[in-house]
């Protein structure tokens, strides 16, 4: 990486699904693949949201009610792409300046009638300003973007 390209988090997994499926159950289901854990709300979350059309969220919402949107969908093209905004800061906060938010692309590719690939693009983390890194990390780490494919490969294998 040069130092004029913006850094990106790249991961990918192929998946035994109809392309359709693929999609349909990384949208309508990733509250059934984000771990639990991942969460900044301060209850537990009873479900996660992932509206379906550009202007919508994905949001997390508690068991007192509240909650937390922090991502909002900029390209639906089912089944083969998404795009969404990561609103949360290297503070692992709720980021209100869109400014200061990155993206990430999600590529459904049909490899097979009943295998896809899943190519995952986590871009402009620079604009998270100088602590960029640590969402980098976060997201590139093991407990980040591997974790939730992995969840999700298992959710479609009918494994979890």
């Amino acid at each position: 990486m040069t130092q004029a390209t913006s850094p990106v988090v790249r991961k990918e997994i192929v998946v035994n699904a109809p392309i359709e499926r693929a999609f349909i159950v990384f949208t309508e289901r990733f509250g059934d693949f984000k771990p639990p854990e991942h969460n900044l709300l301060q209850v537990e979350i009873v479900e996660t949201v992932f509206e379906p059309h550009v202007g919508g969220h994905i949001f997390d919402r508690g068991a007192d009610g509240s909650e937390c949107r922090w991502a909002r969908i900029l390209t639906y093209d089912p089944p083969h792409h998404v795009v969404f905004s990561w609103d949360i800061s290297p503070q692992w906060q709720i980021e209100r300046d869109h400014e200061h938010t990155s993206e990430v692309e999600v590529r459904f590719i049909a490899e097979a009638a009943h295998r896809t690939r899943v190519e995952l693009e986590h871009r402009k983390l620079d604009r998270h300003g100088p602590d960029w890194k640590a969402v980098s990390d976060g997201v590139g780490g093991d407990a980040g973007w591997p974790l939730y494919l992995t969840r999700y490969a298992q959710l479609l294998a009918g494994v979890r």
